[in-house]
């Protein structure tokens, strides 16, 4: 059964006559009446009862319109489905945020994502920067806030944002009380921090940047920096953490000090395919336009 055939006869009930009908599908009277009449052969039906001054449905006619009526419906919601999703209108995208930026940044990008995308359905999960690139490899992940520096030719990386590096300490450290403390300072003090295999490129970059040449003397790992800053809280040691991640989480008995120049720094980033799909061309804009830099306020 052809569509074309059900929308004329739909035309053709809504306008009471083939001449009315024709004129507005633009095409001859005849060659509607034609393929009324092979509808009907192919429906075993009559569904018109054709008078001199029109037409009357049959009540198998009155049947056919009402489900053609559905059927339409059905495929004009499905073309215009179809649409949004080639223009990025509508769809899904799934997002991992990374365990070492939840919030901050990246939740207002996916705030303002929503707000501007709200035909697109989100589904985001949370994870470190080597669970979400295996995730972005076996498909399971769109897209990923991640930790550079990352060796992975066969995705595509872009970098968001830098943010400094505060060194976190408890708040009666003999260094609470120094204002900006230098590397000298740090090289024999206990250290806490997350396992290596997590995210290895920030890990080792952090280590460079704040124990260069050396190794910190790490008494302690954590799964997240929240574990993190609640043992530096309890004296377990210091640790380093992104300027926004600590602040947001502000916790108590640890104070946040800056490290003398070359200040240390991270990268947050996104990771994701090359081929993109038109719903993630729309995050990637968004994410483009956020500026490249983040002050620090220690407390």
């Amino acid at each position: 059964m052809e569509v074309r055939r059900l929308r004329y006869l739909v035309h053709l009930a809504e306008h009471g006559s083939f001449t009315r009908a024709a004129a507005s599908l633009h095409i001859a009277q005849p060659a509607l009446s034609q393929q009324i009449r092979l509808l009907e052969r192919e429906l075993g039906a009559e569904l018109v009862d054709r008078r001199p001054t029109g037409i009357a449905l049959t009540a198998v006619g009155e049947v056919a319109v009402a489900e053609a009526r559905q059927v339409m419906d059905r495929i004009d919601r499905a073309e215009r489905a179809i649409r949004d999703a080639v223009t990025g209108q509508s769809g899904r995208l799934r997002i991992a945020y990374t365990r070492s930026a939840p919030g901050g940044v990246t939740a207002e990008l996916v705030d303002r994502f929503r707000e501007h995308h709200p035909d697109i359905e989100l589904a985001l999960t949370t994870g470190w920067t080597a669970r979400n690139i295996d995730d972005l490899r076996n498909g399971s992940l769109d897209a990923a806030f991640v930790r550079p520096p990352l060796d992975v030719p066969d995705l595509r990386c872009d970098t968001l944002t830098t943010e400094e590096l505060l060194l976190a300490v408890p708040a009666e450290h003999e260094l609470a009380s120094v204002r900006t403390v230098r590397r000298e300072q740090v090289e024999d003090q206990p250290v806490v921090l997350w396992p290596r295999e997590n995210a290895a490129g920030m890990y080792d970059r952090i280590v460079n940047q704040i124990w260069p040449g050396s190794t910190p003397r790490v008494v302690r790992e954590e799964p997240d920096d929240e574990q993190l800053l609640r043992a530096v809280a309890d004296n377990a040691g210091i640790a380093p953490v992104p300027a926004p991640r600590a602040r947001s989480l502000r916790t108590r008995g640890v104070r946040l000090k800056h490290l003398a120049a070359p200040r240390p720094t991270v990268d947050l980033a996104l990771a994701y395919h090359p081929e993109t799909s038109p719903a993630l061309n729309h995050f990637l804009d968004l994410c483009r336009q956020m500026p490249n830099a983040d002050a620090a306020q220690p407390r």
